[in-house]
């Protein structure tokens, strides 16, 4: 099963829905998993802990060996349901501490806590201030521990830290608290998912010339191609600005086996976009599921429990470049505090550059050794 939000007021991602879609027809078209025919089951979680619910009990009751490349904020909802059947979660989108810390969670990307450490770090080298606009919810609550952390990595001052609500229609008012005195030594931070681009619209409004001189950052999935296209291209407000990835820029090659895929099983399906990061996540999550289910062999048996055993069995596991090797034996554990579950704390640099999303610098960059530094809850 794959199960993400769809048509609600806050975040949604009815793309990694799609992709789980269009990975089952690319898989069945090669025959399967070692002959077995793949079969996708997709759940609308709705932002909401008794739909997410919902969906796992729908998963068991299908008889589903695992949740792969889905997204949902409701942590504590899912991982309870997900524990209380065995049921593996597989390359969950890393937006909740839960999926850090549950025995049957195997995450791919290092989640919010590598993005925003990483984007502190990149931004301490340029900024001689910093203010973050997140959330006003227990989720965002956590935004500014992490991007302080790569901040103080670099010994930069804190960033200031403003709350809004994350299914706003209008950001003016929190938008020119964060412009402040507007000098371009400044950087304005925003991770407000899909609002994001209301905000930086609200902010760019307030600019002189409808231009801001402080600089612009954000994360990924925050920002994606689609939102600097929808906002001007080369003449977006985010031109130039900051953004940090878990993955390579959509523009590199490593990509082209998905792309082809989507081109193959989903042409037409405008839920569907190759930059967007949940239906990234959602290929490399099947990706690796088809992997470790295809290396347990022909005769072996499918179940929720040997997918759990053969994932907890899995070192050094290619992603093709897209991801450093993933594994979840105790040894690939990084023993970043709060998250023992985290194997891959490693990000991109990425700029926005004459309206594209580009490299800012080539490879990733591990905040393992920053993320380890301090305990998030002291």
């Amino acid at each position: 099963m794959t199960w993400a939000p769809v048509d609600t007021k806050a975040t949604n991602m009815p793309g990694m829905l799609a992709m789980a879609q269009a990975f089952e027809h690319y898989v069945n078209d090669q025959g399967g998993l070692n002959g077995r025919k793949l079969k996708v089951l997709t759940c609308n979680e709705q932002n909401d802990s008794i739909a997410v619910t919902d969906c796992a009990e729908q998963a068991d009751k299908a008889g589903a060996v695992a949740v792969v490349g889905s997204y949902s904020e409701e942590g504590n909802s899912f991982t309870s349901a997900l524990e209380a059947d065995d049921i593996p979660y597989i390359g969950g989108y890393g937006i909740t501490q839960d999926e850090f810390q549950s025995l049957v969670s195997y995450p791919v990307n290092g989640g919010l806590p590598s993005l925003l450490a990483g984007s502190g770090r990149q931004l301490a080298d340029l900024c001689k201030k910093v203010t973050l606009v997140r959330p006003d919810s227990i989720t965002g609550d956590q935004f500014p521990l992490f991007l302080d952390q790569g901040l103080k990595a670099a010994q930069h001052a804190p960033a200031t830290d403003l709350l809004t609500p994350d299914d706003a229609s209008d950001y003016n008012a929190v938008a020119e608290q964060a412009l402040g005195d507007d000098k371009p030594s400044s950087c304005v931070s925003s991770v407000l998912g899909d609002h994001t681009s209301t905000f930086f619209d609200a902010l760019r409004r307030l600019g002189p010339d409808e231009k801001p001189k402080v600089r612009l950052s954000s994360v990924i999935g925050s920002v994606q191609q689609s939102v600097i296209d929808s906002t001007g291209g080369a003449d977006s407000p985010l031109e130039n600005a900051y953004i940090t990835g878990w993955y390579p820029p959509a523009s590199d090659p490593k990509w082209d086996e998905m792309k082809s895929v989507i081109n193959k099983y989903a042409f037409g399906d405008d839920r569907i976009n190759v930059s967007d990061p949940g239906v990234q996540t959602t290929w490399i999550a099947y990706t690796v599921f088809a992997k470790v289910v295809r290396g347990m062999g022909d005769k072996a048996s499918i179940t929720n429990d040997s997918v759990r055993r053969a994932m907890d069995a899995t070192t050094r596991l290619s992603t093709g470049g897209l991801t450093p090797d993933l594994g979840w034996t105790q040894a690939d554990m990084l023993g970043v505090p709060g998250h023992p579950r985290m194997v891959n704390a490693k990000v991109t640099y990425q700029a926005v550059r004459e309206g594209r999303l580009v490299a800012a610098r080539p490879g990733f960059v591990d905040m393992t050794s920053i993320l380890r530094s301090q305990d998030q809850g002291s």
